[in-house]
């Protein structure tokens, strides 16, 4: 993928809806896979991505989503677990976490298997390992506490521990409850210091316990004294806990060496989790945009029904007709300021990239997109301070880059082109630019205000006129695109807009005047009030003759 390419990508917003996606998501690893997703340039690429969308989706529909909430990173617990390494109850934990989620995956797909889908070998390749999920369960209870069952050692080693610990708590308690020591202690209590038990020791009275301090309360007023009758409790207690400590260790050991055993089929199920949470998130994302799978082409064509821009509000989204491709290859876009326009050119090149992504698209039935090694925009300010570049410089500078990118496999989106320089010079750039790119093979849709664009449209094969509608009663954009308006000045629609400019004009004294292509227009919009009238263009004049010119010089070139 090529730097302009990149930089179209994020003038077209995906990586936007691509946040959308990620939050569909439920692993991390996918959340991030989301936010990485390029659009594929491979036709048969797409629409397996494209299939693996559609069966989620249906899937969906039926029974909901698998879970995907265990589905977390084990890659790093498993290599330091294949090298001899330890794994703490958590990083257990988590594999054994991954593992059920595996299991309850697979128990999804094999619930309910009616019609075959795309995502079946995904499911069935789920290894799963239901020895190894239940070893590690049950033999560790939460981070911080490893079950009795875990070994037999470790349960004999417990049940002496207890056994210590109730003789140690005895004797303490018989002395607690001594009236011989009421005055002795400063409080009737069993209490731990390192690890053994102590009770707290007045410390004018300290001879009256024999035993061992541990501790002096910060006021130097009590001790914390371990009698003498528990100390060989309190040492038994202490082994037994090493013993227990070493035993838990030896139990990790294993169990992270079963874990190593079985790593390459984990970390498929990993894998492939991923994958399927990546896939899910995909159709989850359709049902919410209610996006449909396009039809996709190789032959350059786009032809999308009803088509939204997904980041805009649904319920205020007006939804277009829009095509390139097929009856002609360039589409020129006018209307007024805030009318839609640049939106159009929007929807029209993100709608692209989403279904390359093997995104559904939100469009209506029969709605088609091409495979595009490239689609490259020219779209919003591109001014740069720091490059000391003007709007119209930075433009030029991705224009040209776009010049030189643009192929047979491209789809080329410009907005405004030409503008930000003379009117004159620019509709003139504008069309050359325009000509330049169709000669290359590429698709092209550019938006413009300049009428000389609008006549080059009407005056040229391949070359279409669209607009941005007008509401003649509100006088206000209606937000839809009419693909050929333009190049019909005979359109009802046009006329009566034009017959309500003029009289306007009229009433208040001024001129008022419209371009024309033909002599029958003309005679039109004089009868309608028009007082000047401007015919075609000097550049579509020029360009025309010169093309007349040529053909007749045809015959005379030479073949070599």
């Amino acid at each position: 993928m090529t730097e302009l390419f990149e930089k179209s990508i994020r003038v077209l917003e995906l990586p936007q809806l691509l946040e959308r996606l990620s939050q569909k998501a439920v692993s991390e690893a996918a959340k991030e896979r989301a936010l990485r997703l390029t659009p594929s340039t491979d036709a048969d690429d797409v629409r397996r991505l494209q299939d693996e969308t559609d069966a989620a989706r249906a899937l969906i529909g039926l029974r909901g989503s698998p879970s995907f909430s265990g589905v977390k990173d084990v890659r790093e617990a498993l290599a330091r677990a294949e090298r001899g390494g330890m794994l703490n109850p958590r990083e257990l934990l988590t594999i054994a976490g991954l593992l059920t989620n595996s299991r309850r995956v697979r128990e999804y797909y094999e619930a309910d298997q009616g019609e075959g889908t795309v995502l079946d070998r995904m499911f069935a390749s789920l290894h799963t390992n239901r020895f190894l999920e239940d070893k590690i369960t049950t033999s560790i209870l939460s981070e911080d506490e490893i079950a009795d069952a875990a070994s037999p050692e470790l349960a004999d080693i417990r049940r002496h521990k207890r056994a210590a610990s109730a003789k140690g708590r005895q004797i303490l308690q018989k002395i607690i409850s001594s009236p011989s020591y009421k005055s002795t202690l400063q409080e009737a209590l069993i209490t731990q210091r390192d690890g053994r038990f102590v009770v707290p020791v007045k410390a004018e009275h300290r001879g009256d316990l024999p035993g061992l301090v541990h501790d002096i309360s910060a006021s130097g007023a009590t001790l914390f004294v371990e009698p003498m009758g528990v100390v060989q409790a309190n040492n038994e207690l202490k082994e037994l806990e090493a013993k227990e400590k070493k035993e838990i260790e030896r139990i990790l050991f294993a169990l992270s060496a079963e874990a190593a055993g079985f790593s390459e089929a984990i970390l498929w199920d990993y894998d492939i989790l991923v994958h399927l949470d990546l896939i899910f998130a995909r159709g989850e994302l359709s049902y919410q945009m209610d996006a449909a799978r396009p039809e996709i082409r190789t032959d350059g064509s786009v032809s999308l029904r009803r088509a939204r821009h997904p980041l805009l509000d649904p319920a205020k989204a007006v939804p277009i007709d829009i095509e390139v491709g097929r009856s002609f290859d360039t589409l020129v876009i006018t209307g007024p300021n805030t009318g839609g326009k640049t939106v159009s050119l929007k929807t029209l090149g993100l709608l692209c990239l989403m279904a390359q992504c093997g995104l559904h698209i939100p469009a209506g039935d029969r709605s088609a997109v091409s495979v595009f090694t490239g689609i490259l925009a020219d779209i919003g300010d591109e001014q740069s301070i720091e490059q000391s570049l003007s709007t119209f410089s930075a433009h030029m500078k991705t224009i040209v880059n776009i010049l030189d990118e643009a192929d047979g496999d491209s789809l080329v989106l410009f907005d405004e082109l030409g503008a930000g320089t003379d009117p004159v010079e620019g509709a003139a750039l504008a069309i050359a630019v325009i000509e330049h790119v169709r000669a290359r093979g590429a698709k092209v849709a550019a938006t413009t205000h300049y009428a000389e664009l609008k006549t080059f449209a009407m005056t040229t094969a391949g070359v279409e006129n669209a607009s941005c509608e007008f509401d003649v009663e509100t006088l206000c954009p209606t937000y839809k695109l009419l693909i050929g308006i333009p190049g019909k000045s005979t359109d009802p629609r046009v006329v009566e807009v034009a017959a309500k400019v003029l009289k306007t004009a009229e009433k208040y004294g001024k001129a008022g005047g419209i371009n024309v292509t033909s002599k029958a227009d003309m005679e039109r919009y004089i009868d309608l009030g028009a007082r000047y009238i401007l015919y075609s263009s000097d550049t579509a004049v020029f360009s025309k003759t010169m093309k007349e010119l040529a053909a007749q010089f045809a015959p005379y070139r030479k073949t070599n």
